[in-house]
């Protein structure tokens, strides 16, 4: 794995010296994590609450999220995890002192035509980068058990009310029988509303989860 990193690493840094960095690449590139400004808050949508771990209004979490959603950068990536991944820690902890199911960690998926279109799906790309105890430890990761199967138009471009309408029926779960009588963490990039994790938490609901609603920032 060590090895595997390196190459990694070493393969990125040669592509930056080849093909320049964006401008918020790279001041995403030099940041560090204890330099990102936290600020956990929870809001509530439809009854269900809702977790954000950063202000998108923050320039370095603008940069941090667009150099992720947008550029789909690697290190922007790891800074996401990492700060997931310390809030993850303490949440787990706690949810598995009060009950004794299986912890599971879903991403919020994209359409597949957009996947195609942007090639990744970028709250993957951080899920992916969790240290491997969240993904098949003391949680386990589970990418693709919730789907989109109906193609929506951006959230950014819609007002509050059509943001539910929207993605309203949007998701489904392609194997109930994996997430039934568990406790789901589903994590998306960024949501201003929550209109999306909300929806998408019912399909999971519906399958027999118990769910925790959680956007790395708030819009």
């Amino acid at each position: 794995m060590y090895i595997l990193r390196a190459l990694k690493t070493g393969f990125e840094a040669v592509l930056d010296t080849v093909i320049p960095l964006r401008p918020r690449s790279a001041r995403t590139k030099a940041l560090r994590l204890e330099k990102i400004p936290l600020t956990p808050t929870s809001h509530e949508l439809l009854g269900e609450r809702i977790t954000t771990l950063m202000d998108y209004q923050q320039p370095a979490v603008r940069d941090l999220i667009q150099s992720l959603k947008y550029d789909g950068a690697g290190y922007a990536a790891h800074l996401c995890a990492a700060v997931l991944s310390e809030y993850l820690s303490e949440e787990i902890a706690s949810a598995r002192m009060f009950s004794q199911k299986r912890i599971v960690i879903v991403p919020i998926p994209l359409h597949d035509a957009r996947a195609r279109e942007r090639g990744f799906n970028q709250i993957e790309l951080v899920l992916t980068s969790l240290p491997e105890a969240y993904r098949d430890g003391e949680s386990t990761l589970i990418p693709r058990v919730l789907q989109r199967v109906r193609h929506t138009t951006p959230q950014t471009h819609l007002a509050r009310a059509e943001r539910l309408r929207n993605v309203a029926g949007a998701f489904a779960v392609s194997n109930p029988a994996i997430i039934q009588n568990t406790h789901v963490y589903l994590i998306d990039d960024v949501t201003t509303t929550g209109s999306t994790l909300v929806h998408a938490g019912m399909a999971l609901k519906r399958a027999g989860a118990e769910i925790s609603l959680i956007a790395l920032a708030r819009a």
